[in-house]
């Protein structure tokens, strides 16, 4: 029920007194908006009641028919994030950041426009300034910031599993949601609400679609804790 949702959503944003709200819509098999029309459903309908309450209202819509970046998982991802903000992150999830970060720069009257936003964010990335002020956020919230500065002090599985190819071709698809349940099973999500995290196991991607792939090539790395849940996954 869109109108559910997208109240359920907004409701939380005004609350929380925002005069700007940038929305990034999921859309794909990795999302709960399968299609292209439910995506822009939902994102018209939040967009309006953004706009009748007297906010600035943007909506993004981002595909997520595969995992955005290679890490899927708490540490690894955050790692990953990390990597990103020092300019070295994925090709697809930078984009995104900087797609999002020059229009939110647009709304907050800091740029005249979009352009202008993304070539300060790429400055911000590439003078370590963005990294910077992530740790200036951790040591704020009661976290240790040398934790951003040196990522091995990142929670780390104990068991390492690779998943090569059998032959060569290319990636014609990439399972979202079966990847984000794998990381789910491995312990990185909840089955049930009372189910403990852990902070360590995942899975990290090496190939995209359309990526080409010769025999041998590793496809994925599993970071797992326990054996039982890594043949669960691997399922």
């Amino acid at each position: 029920a869109v109108p559910l949702i997208a109240s359920s959503i907004m409701s939380k944003k005004i609350a929380a007194g925002a005069d700007a709200i940038l929305l990034d819509v999921k859309v794909g098999k990795g999302a709960f908006m399968k299609s292209i029309e439910e995506a822009e459903t939902l994102a018209n309908a939040m967009v309006a009641i953004g706009s009748q309450v007297g906010r600035k209202t943007v909506a993004v819509i981002s595909d997520m028919n595969q995992p955005l970046g290679f890490a899927v998982g708490n540490a690894l991802e955050v790692k990953e994030a990390v990597e990103t903000l020092a300019g070295r992150g994925p090709r697809d999830l930078t984009e995104l950041v900087l797609s999002i970060g020059s229009r939110m720069l647009v709304m907050g009257g800091l740029v005249g426009d979009v352009e202008e936003g993304r070539k300060k964010l790429e400055d911000l990335m590439a003078s370590g300034k963005a990294v910077d002020k992530l740790a200036e956020m951790v040591e704020a919230q009661g976290g240790n910031k040398q934790d951003v500065y040196d990522l091995s002090r990142l929670p780390q599985a104990k068991i390492i599993h690779t998943i090569t190819a059998e032959q060569d071709g290319f990636v014609s698809a990439i399972d979202a949601e079966a990847i984000g349940h794998a990381s789910v099973v491995l312990g990185a999500g909840r089955l049930t609400k009372e189910m403990p995290i852990d902070l360590a196991v995942g899975l990290v991607l090496h190939k995209k679609r359309g990526d080409q792939v010769k025999a041998g090539e590793v496809l994925v790395t599993i970071h797992a804790n326990e054996d039982q849940l890594l043949k669960n996954a691997l399922k």
